[in-house]
């Protein structure tokens, strides 16, 4: 049985023919949390475009519970249990909170405690009271709580989140690493992208550092925290 969830070797991909990632390469396994570290423009998301099949790689592998998926369509890769939180939130602003949530929503036969409306309002309880609100009137921290609940409903088995805590007040940000601690205890498996290394350190198993389009530097939480110089030489301003 293959104990790697998401494997990434060599990932290759360009915008037309101006190349971002030269050898991007990381891992996840059930239930960990792995945070792409990097500063901005150093190809942290396309590497999250390339995972969700919205951007071809043009060399390297995509493996995901050992099947290839690299040059798979998005609908696909959806199925086999990634799901995106993506930077922005990007939720339907002109369907109420509820209609968002079930838009995405898909049963999952082999997970044992499965995202329903209600766990989600479990959740987060602010969505519940807002459910019959459009996307349009929530809070930026509202439609992060929703972008995040309508990921969870297509049951995943790994979360990718790019930049979930972004531009958002100092307690929604709190509440979201919150939510993030509690879906790891629950078991979810999330890839992380965020700037937050303080809390990243708390939350994440590993590390993987993206510079120039390739991964330049990989270790658990420990070790970064022994390595203060790679936070400045890849993280600081």
């Amino acid at each position: 049985m293959n104990d790697t969830l998401l494997s990434v070797s060599n990932l290759q991909a360009a915008y037309g023919h101006a190349r971002v990632l030269f050898g991007v390469s990381f891992d996840v396994r059930p239930g960990e949390v792995v945070t792409l570290l990097g500063r901005n423009g150093m190809g942290r998301s396309t590497t999250v475009k390339c995972l969700f099949g919205m951007l071809p790689a043009t060399a390297g592998s995509i493996a995901i519970a050992g099947r290839a998926m690299q040059g798979a369509p998005s609908h696909c890769i959806a199925r086999q249990g990634l799901a995106l939180v993506p930077e922005g939130r990007q939720i339907f602003a002109q369907l109420t909170v509820q209609e968002n949530l079930l838009a995405t929503a898909r049963q999952a036969a082999d997970a044992q405690q499965p995202w329903t409306l209600e766990r989600v309002y479990g959740l987060f309880p602010r969505l519940k009271e807002r459910r019959e609100n459009l996307g349009w009137q929530l809070s930026g921290g509202e439609q992060q709580m929703l972008a995040i609940g309508r990921a969870l409903m297509t049951n995943p088995k790994l979360l990718v989140l790019d930049e979930a805590t972004e531009g958002l007040a100092p307690v929604i940000r709190e509440e979201i690493w919150r939510t993030l601690r509690a879906l790891k205890a629950a078991g979810l498996a999330q890839i992380v992208i965020d700037k937050n290394v303080r809390n990243l350190l708390t939350l994440a198993d590993r590390h993987y550092v993206i510079d120039k389009g390739r991964t330049v530097w990989h270790g658990d939480s420990a070790t970064l925290q022994q390595h203060p110089d790679v936070v400045h030489q890849y993280l600081g301003v």
